[in-house]
Order: structure tokens, then C-alpha cells, then sequence
């Protein structure tokens, strides 16, 4: 490793000590929050119950009716996970489903 790779290697890291001390850093945070997502509308426009759509997608029933009838929010990966699923829900289920395998012809 070159010596200048070194020094901005050392800076980072001098900058993320300092920022977890509060201390002013070089760097900025940029914090993105997702919008809310409808989760009634999206389940509909997939023509899914609850459960389906829990299935498919990976959490329980009552974590569904839950974000539906207002009493939790999605947060954190849930939300983003709702926020692909409301804009490309045939992508994500595509990337998510475990169906079948090819298995190899014996040889």
C-alpha cells in the first residue's frame, strides 16, 4: 500500500472516531427516509389476502394487519422492503422466490 493510500485510510478513520465522539468530522451524514407506504393499496393492486402477501413476502400475518389497521408503522428495512414491493413487486418476488431448482444431469 502506498503511502497516500495510508494517509487518507488514517484520515477516515480519524474522522470516524471523532465523529462518534460528536466531535465536528470532514464528512457529512445524509440521513433518506422512505415515504410511508400504503400497505392496503399495494396489497390490493396485487390481488393478494394478508396472508399471501405475508407469505410472499416474509413476515407474519399479524405484522400486516398491523402496518394496515395503523398500529405499527414500517421502519427501517420493513419500509424499504414496502417501497420496492409498491414499485416493483414482481421484481422483488422474483429475486426473493426459491422455487425449483436445475439439478445436473448425473454423469
Amino acid at each position: 500500500m502506498g503511502r497516500k493510500a495510508f494517509q487518507a485510510i488514517a484520515e477516515g478513520l480519524e474522522d470516524a472516531i471523532a465523529f462518534t465522539r460528536g466531535e465536528k468530522a470532514r464528512g457529512h451524514v445524509h440521513r433518506v427516509r422512505a415515504r410511508d407506504v400504503d400497505v392496503v393499496a399495494t396489497r390490493e393492486r396485487l390481488g393478494l389476502s394478508q396472508a399471501e402477501f405475508a407469505t410472499a413476502f416474509g413476515v407474519s400475518v399479524s405484522t400486516v394487519r398491523n402496518w394496515e389497521q395503523g398500529r405499527r408503522t414500517p421502519e427501517g428495512p420493513a419500509l424499504v422492503l414496502l417501497t420496492v414491493i409498491e414499485k416493483a413487486p414482481r421484481t422483488v418476488l422474483r429475486a426473493i422466490w426459491a422455487g425449483p431448482t436445475k439439478r445436473k444431469a448425473a454423469a
